[in-house]
């Protein structure tokens, strides 16, 4: 498994894996219009990867990346900095494809993203996700998370620490 910086060709592929394993709900942000895959809703994808592509020091100071498991293209990541200061908070998330779930990719993603975390001087990693979500409350304990439940909610908040599990080799650029 190995996170790729996101490069037009590998939204393409990324694209492809969205709309053929996956619904919308699950891999981006809200657009109005049917239920499904649309070309709107294509093109929206395409559009919020694209505004990330200048990473953490950009203006949106986010990066997406690719996960890949021997070169297939499987799901995406994503890193943003959620301080007001010096980038010392960063928030992860990420989707797999659902031919791709319950396979350990998740919690070894998520162990790379947590090592380029700590590369650009964070020193807490944050994450949300549902009671529900067993796989990712599970990558999360893998990799040393403090769970919060939210009062009156179903979400959970998790805490993790850069740098707090073994390391592994740093994101590639797409060739």
């Amino acid at each position: 498994m190995e996170l790729r910086r996101m490069d037009e060709a590998g939204l393409q592929e990324l694209l492809a894996v969205a709309v053929g394993d996956a619904v919308p709900e699950e891999v981006m942000p809200p657009v109005a219009g049917p239920p499904g895959w649309t070309p709107e809703r294509e093109e929206a994808f395409r559009a919020w990867h694209r505004a990330r592509r200048a990473g953490l020091a950009g203006p949106l100071r986010e990066s997406t990346y690719a996960i890949t498991v021997e070169g297939e293209t499987v799901g995406a990541a994503r890193l943003a900095v959620r301080d007001s200061g010096g980038g010392e908070v960063l928030e992860t998330g990420m989707w797999l494809a659902r031919s791709h779930r319950g396979r350990g990719i998740g919690t070894a993603a998520l162990r790379v993203l947590l090592d380029e975390a700590g590369r650009a001087g964070a020193r807490v990693v944050v994450a949300d996700t549902t009671a529900h979500n067993a796989a990712a409350l599970a990558a999360l304990r893998r990799n040393g998370a403090t769970l919060t439940p939210r009062e009156g909610t179903a979400d959970v908040h998790a805490v993790l620490t850069p740098g707090a599990m073994p390391s592994t080799p740093p994101p590639t650029a797409a060739p």
